[in-house]
């Protein structure tokens, strides 16, 4: 009896403090490993209750469901497999933390990146038609955001037509649609048009989930994103040269 008392002490003490743990990594509260062991070395935790994150606690995801975790997972995890742990630590991505109705000030999101941490968190509630492709898009805002002296977003404006123009910022804009566009004519989708930094996410993340062939044609037929593909293609092989896309 005292041996099964002393056990039940040990677990009740070792929750908290792995939670704890994490916490004084990251920074986010309510988070539980999901799985550490992995090839390129990246740590993927789940919530466990909701929580807040930000200077005004404008930050907002909800605890998955166990199943639906499980499913989402396999699709992160072999999203990101094709990442090396070479690339991951020169763009500074280390963590990825999974929930659900992921939202910034009330609007939904995809993921939120944060380079400074080394986490990326995902909503494996998004859009099932564009989530296997939203991670790349948010893998590269952690390349960006790591590496701000390589992209130029002057350099990307002077791809577009002169008279094209971005929005601000890219919660400034009704342009949010995420459907590939049939006839690209310089922006994979409607996204695209929000900012400058956006368009290169969808840019990257659509070289990366296209086949090869798929993006050649298009660069043949579209010299705009032609000239977008090859720029993207360069910066990401001055982070890390041995990059294939």
């Amino acid at each position: 009896m005292n041996l099964l008392r002393a056990i039940l002490l040990l677990i009740f003490f070792i929750t908290p403090i792995k939670a704890n743990t994490i916490y004084n990594i990251i920074k986010i509260p309510n988070l539980e490993i999901y799985e550490i062991n992995t090839k390129n070395k990246l740590k993927y935790f789940y919530a466990t209750s909701p929580f807040r994150l930000g200077v005004q606690k404008n930050i907002v995801c909800s605890n998955p469901d166990k199943k639906d975790l499980d499913i989402k997972y396999k699709t992160i995890y072999k999203s990101l497999s094709i990442y090396s742990y070479d690339y991951l630590k020169k763009i500074n991505l280390k963590y990825i933390v999974m929930c659900e109705d992921l939202s910034i000030s009330g609007l939904y999101t995809a993921g939120i990146p944060d380079n400074i941490m080394k986490t990326l968190i995902l909503d494996i509630k998004f859009n099932e038609d564009y989530f296997e492709r939203v991670i790349h898009h948010e893998v590269f805002h952690i390349a960006y955001l790591q590496h701000k002296e390589i992209f130029n977003d002057e350099e990307w404006i002077k791809f577009n037509n002169p008279k094209f123009e971005y929005a601000e910022c890219s919660t400034c804009t009704k342009k949010i649609g995420l459907k590939k566009y049939d006839k690209t004519e310089g922006f994979f989708t409607e996204y695209s048009k929000s900012t400058a930094s956006e368009d290169m996410a969808e840019v990257y993340s659509y070289m990366i989930y296209l086949k090869k062939n798929k993006i050649n044609q298009i660069r043949k037929l579209d010299p705009i994103l032609n000239n977008k593909i090859s720029y993207i293609e360069n910066k990401i092989k001055q982070i890390e040269s041995s990059f294939i896309f």
